[in-house]
């Protein structure tokens, strides 16, 4: 029986120099032409359609971190003959047709500590059904979480406590489905937004502000932000919501696919001047993906990430206790709005 290979064949140089060309901390290969070549083996027959076939339940792929060791991800089918015949010594086994590839992916790049960073992919060999599954599950989720927040506040009354509407809204969301929640809820004479949900209690006038996250299937979330009101607005405070719904309608539609991050950021920044107002959070918006809600591409002052087609992001352009926030896909026919269950063209009242 032959011996695996001892030495890479590839131009590790080469595809190291392009990672760091393009800031990235690893790619996965999945198309035959570079499995083949940075693995060192060629699979017959069979296996070889487990290349071939994008949508293939038994799929196999090499990650390639910067630093560190690459891995195959692979079925058991697959397994002998690479262990035989690659060089690459880390292998990563799914339980073919039960396990997508592709969540075992996911856990090996949560264990390289990549879960953050910015990892390259082969988009004509992860077949568009992948795609589209994700931003499937992650419109449920923002579903889920938009009827959350209606239930929660049309049970809301003047009187209620942070903690208890905090409480109605994580309850809705397990009660949904969620596997789990978490978030902040604070009311607008609260100065203190990360300090927790205590006993303040809401009168008329007050605002809610809120920014949770609610984890379903298999790991993906809805991200939203929805402002609240005790009372029929006041003059000022209908006036401040619709120049932020205004400017937050035009960073919408600034997010289109080659549109550079910083810029994005830029342009609320010089929004906001425009009404005499400062700008002082530290982003615009950020991506969304599984696990980890907040992801590249953080839309920060000079970032220089560029939107691409498919990127679902949260966009939350805010000032003080005004906070909307929805999750769009970034597409080249315009931005394409997820979290549309709870309308927030105008400001939800409690009478």
């Amino acid at each position: 029986m032959p011996e695996a290979q001892d030495s890479k064949i590839a131009n590790v140089d080469r595809l190291h120099a392009y990672m760091d060309r393009n800031n990235l901390a690893a790619v996965v290969a999945r198309s035959g032409q570079n499995f083949t070549y940075l693995s060192g083996i060629a699979y017959p027959g069979t296996l070889a359609r487990l290349l071939d076939l994008t949508d293939s339940p038994r799929g196999v792929m090499v990650f390639w971190p910067r630093n560190g060791e690459p891995s195959i991800i692979l079925n058991k089918t697959a397994e002998p003959l690479t262990r035989r015949d690659s060089w690459i010594k880390q292998i990563e086994i799914y339980e073919g047709y039960s396990e997508s590839p592709y969540s075992r992916l996911c856990a090996v790049i949560k264990s390289a500590g990549l879960a953050r960073e910015r990892i390259g992919i082969e988009k004509n060999f992860v077949s568009a059904a992948h795609w589209q599954r994700e931003i499937t599950l992650l419109k449920e989720a923002a579903d889920l979480l938009d009827e959350a927040y209606l239930d929660a506040f049309r049970a809301t009354r003047h009187g209620d406590t942070e903690r208890k509407v905090h409480s109605r809204i994580v309850y809705n969301c397990l009660d949904r489905g969620a596997g789990w929640v978490h978030g902040i809820l604070s009311s607008s004479t609260n100065m203190i937004n990360y300090g927790g949900e205590g006993d303040t209690v809401f009168q008329r006038g007050d605002i809610i502000r809120d920014d949770y996250i609610a984890y379903c299937a298999q790991g993906y979330p809805g991200h939203q932000s929805r402002n609240v009101i005790f009372g029929k607005p006041s003059n000022e405070q209908q006036r401040d919501y619709l120049i932020l719904r205004d400017i937050y309608d035009k960073t919408i539609e600034r997010c289109q696919p080659g549109v550079r991050s910083g810029d994005v950021f830029q342009f609320v920044v010089q929004e906001f001047n425009k009404q005499g107002w400062e700008y002082k959070p530290m982003l615009v918006g950020h991506g969304v993906g599984s696990w980890w809600h907040q992801q590249e591409p953080i839309m920060s002052r000079d970032s220089d990430i560029v939107l691409e087609e498919g990127m679902v992001l949260a966009i939350e352009p805010h000032r003080g206790h005004w906070h909307i926030q929805d999750m769009i896909v970034v597409a080249n026919n315009g931005p394409k709005l997820l979290s549309d269950k709870f309308s927030t063209r105008e400001m939800f009242v409690i009478e």
